[in-house]
């Protein structure tokens, strides 16, 4: 049962900064749809520590999306990303992932973990140990990402998108994360992803999302 089943149309809140993470989840809901409001956290300054973001994340991460329903009910919160996006999917069945769990959504699905497994998550690890005690790991690890996302030139073989014949979450998080490590792409080598990465660059809704923290004011999507 998704968030507005009991309580009508979510007021939306997504708070974050501009980071890949938070910029998927931006990108999830404008493509499914859904109106958000913009809650800036101030990384820089330390606002994720703050009492109020941890009452929501006790983490102290980002991305946080809020659903308010009615006045009574209990706000629903997630902090993840990936969660955020099946979210999405949930309250707007269709837009961002094939509607029937059959071989088509399967397929949209492994391609958005292969992603988020062999290129996100590796290019994180490698953020985080950044420094020059720690630079031969950092390297293996970026070495690791570059490679499965040149070899990522697969999924695009007999199709338009990332994970299958329609635009999905796929799609998401493998634009995010080549268009945070593109200059360390040799574009020249892979004509069918530079294709797809200008292509998806257009969609509306992904720019829309991938502008979504420019704004510091609070904005509504």
């Amino acid at each position: 049962m998704s968030a507005s089943d009991k309580s009508g149309t979510p007021d939306l809140e997504l708070h974050g900064a501009k980071t890949g993470n938070c910029l998927r989840a931006a990108i999830g809901l404008s493509e499914a749809g859904l109106p958000y409001k913009i809650r800036h956290v101030d990384l820089g300054r330390g606002e994720q520590r703050d009492e109020a973001h941890l009452a929501l994340n006790p983490a102290g991460k980002v991305p946080v999306l809020v659903a308010r329903g009615s006045v009574n009910a209990q706000a629903f919160v997630l902090t993840q990303s990936s969660a955020i996006l099946f979210y999405a999917d949930a309250e707007a069945p269709g837009r961002i992932l094939p509607l029937h769990a059959d071989r088509t959504r399967i397929r949209a699905l492994e391609a958005f973990f292969y992603f988020t497994s062999d290129v996100i998550a590796l290019n994180g690890a490698a953020f985080s140990l950044r420094g020059p005690e720690f630079s031969g790991a950092a390297a293996t690890l970026t070495e690791r990402y570059l490679r499965a996302i040149t070899a990522s030139e697969r999924f695009l073989i007999d199709t338009e998108f990332m994970g299958g014949a329609t635009f999905s979450i796929a799609d998401i998080a493998a634009f995010t994360i080549i268009s945070a490590v593109s200059r360390q792409l040799p574009w020249n080598h892979l004509p069918r992803l530079a294709a797809w990465h200008d292509w998806i660059g257009r969609r509306p809704a992904v720019q829309a999302g991938m502008r979504a923290f420019d704004d510091k004011r609070e904005t509504v999507n």
